[in-house]
């Protein structure tokens, strides 16, 4: 049964979505104090804050998510849960990202109903090319370089980067291993849209490093219609 949200939800959403640059990716306990980063993130030039949790339980992850809805709601900003539909819902968050092990896009947008925002990660060319029949709002692509934040998985390169800035009906981000010193590499691939963990959450000034990519991005990443 889709529970939705209130129709005018959506259109929102999804302008936020379609103006978004700049996705920050933070863990519920990270090195510094939650609120305090994602407020740098977000005033440095994040768009969307996801909270992706993996070791935590349910009740210590609902309470940073009341943390991430409450800032994300300060900076009108989009706020996404990593995996679980049914934690995007119990946490009003604004939608869900989902991999390709986890639950199928198609369930989950009849779980969170029209008006969610679905994501979809992508790690190769035909993921991409299955993603564009898929109920998607949004792909991430990669990781573009190798990462810790996802062990054992090799980085796709650039070369994928490009081939979804030229296939990809879906906006998209670019994500894995990228900071500000290689994040100029991604935009000159076709990137668009960035995505990141480290190279925020672990820096010493947050709001100093959201800026940075945000400036790698430049008056392109502005002006970009859709990838």
């Amino acid at each position: 049964m889709s529970l939705s949200l209130p129709e005018s939800d959506g259109p929102l959403r999804r302008e936020r979505l379609r103006t978004a640059r700049l996705y920050f990716v933070c863990d519920a306990r990270p090195p510094t104090d939650l609120e305090a980063l994602l407020r740098a993130a977000l005033t440095g030039g994040a768009d969307i804050v996801q909270l992706r949790e993996k070791e935590l339980g349910r009740a210590e992850i609902e309470r940073a998510a009341e943390t991430f809805r409450r800032v994300a709601d300060t900076f009108s900003a989009l706020f996404i849960v990593n995996d679980d539909p049914d934690l995007a819902r119990s946490c009003d968050a604004d939608g869900v990202h989902v991999g390709q092990d986890d639950m199928p896009a198609t369930e989950a947008r009849e779980l969170l109903g029209p008006e969610a925002i679905i994501g979809l990660s992508t790690h190769s060319e035909e993921q991409i090319a299955a993603a564009a029949e898929a109920p998607v709002d949004y792909i991430s692509v990669g990781p573009v370089w190798e990462t810790p934040t996802k062990e054992g998985r090799p980085g796709v390169g650039l070369g994928l980067v490009s081939h979804a800035a030229q296939n990809a009906p879906q906006p998209f981000f670019a994500i894995g291993g990228i900071d500000a010193a290689n994040a100029a590499q991604a935009v000159d691939a076709g990137a668009r849209r960035l995505g990141v963990v480290r190279a925020i959450r672990d820096a010493e000034a947050p709001a100093a490093a959201a800026e940075s990519l945000r400036g790698a991005l430049g008056a392109i990443g502005e002006a970009a219609p859709g990838g």
